[in-house]
């Protein structure tokens, strides 16, 4: 009697194919694409560039689930979890791959050894902006206001373990006073409560700032970049204004542990032909990000690279997870 074939029976029956015969079966369904942001950051943006001309090439529609919470560990750890068929993938980042594994204590995964590490997608600048209506146009407006707040200023990011809230942090040890950090659940509603006025400051990655600076909603106070951004002329750096801070963020492809080979071979090589297009290229340069060209023995080299380094300037920045 033949029973049901589950989905145990088709991994170990696609672990019995030759490797062409795995490339060419897969993918075979949907893929699903973990973003561990809300909707309408960096994160958000850059699956959704990327993802457009990656299921074209596929022939197979990729959904998009927004996953936040806790330092992009949440939505890390559903793809950890997941079958390591392809059909499962999470946008990799500063924050769930970089920054959260030393931050939270308590964390479920490991960022190298719990997952399959494909493509760096790009890297990109911070960028503090300003509501219009703050008083805040350069960095000594925001000392001069810091301290004469009887409480200090607000500032929002994305949430806690982003790169952005390790730049708060490490910004008010250089003012020599904290800056109050408000972690939003994603960088879109962060940057919805600036332009409202809620919150007068946030530091935000480029790419999702990149709109609201050219039409005005936001003004830009300094970028985080060594020099000026070609894309920002007119934005002067933190070190221009006599911090000498300098960091970028990351957005790469990363699926479960013990992906297939020729799966990984195959989203290598349509991400890179993707990247090295002129509209993405120019997509990327619109938004103030640079296109990544490493192989996944690369990116995982340079994750864990990520993992040791911000390991150092977490503890001591002494920040905590709000």
């Amino acid at each position: 009697m033949f029973g049901k074939l589950t989905r145990r029976h088709a991994l170990m029956a696609a672990a019995l194919l030759p490797a062409p015969a795995l490339a060419q079966a897969w993918p075979s369904q949907p893929i699903r694409l973990i973003v561990p942001f809300a909707p309408g950051g960096t994160t958000d943006l850059i699956a959704r560039l990327v993802s457009t001309p990656l299921q074209e090439r596929l022939g197979q529609p990729i959904i998009i689930e927004n996953r936040p919470g806790a330092g992009a560990t949440v939505g890390s750890l559903m793809a950890a979890q997941a079958s390591p068929d392809g059909h499962t993938l999470v946008l990799s980042n500063i924050a769930s791959h970089g920054i959260s594994p030393t931050l939270y204590a308590n964390i479920r995964y490991d960022a190298l050894r719990d997952f399959t590490h494909i493509a760096l997608l790009t890297l990109n600048p911070s960028v503090f902006v300003a509501n219009p209506r703050a008083g805040i146009s350069n960095m000594e407006d925001f000392a001069r206001l810091h301290r004469s707040t009887p409480r200090g200023l607000d500032m929002a990011s994305s949430g806690a373990g982003s790169s952005n809230h390790l730049l708060i942090v490490r910004m008010g040890q250089l003012l020599g006073r904290e800056i109050n950090h408000i972690p939003f659940r994603g960088a879109g509603p962060a940057m919805t409560a600036v332009i409202g006025g809620q919150v007068p400051l946030m530091s935000d990655s480029l790419p999702s700032a990149a709109a609201h600076i050219r039409q005005g909603s936001v003004r830009a106070v300094a970028m985080s970049s060594a020099e000026r951004h070609p894309s920002f002329p007119d934005v002067p750096t933190l070190r221009e204004q006599g911090y000498d801070l300098v960091t970028s963020s990351w957005f790469g492809l990363s699926g479960p542990a013990r992906l297939p080979q020729p799966v990984v071979e195959r989203l290598s090589r349509e991400v890179r032909a993707i990247l090295a297009t002129a509209e993405i290229r120019a997509r990327f340069a619109e938004i103030g990000g640079t296109p990544g060209e490493f192989s996944p023995e690369e990116y995982a080299a340079f994750v864990a690279s990520e993992v040791n380094s911000w390991a150092a300037l977490v503890r001591e920045s002494g920040a905590q997870p709000d």
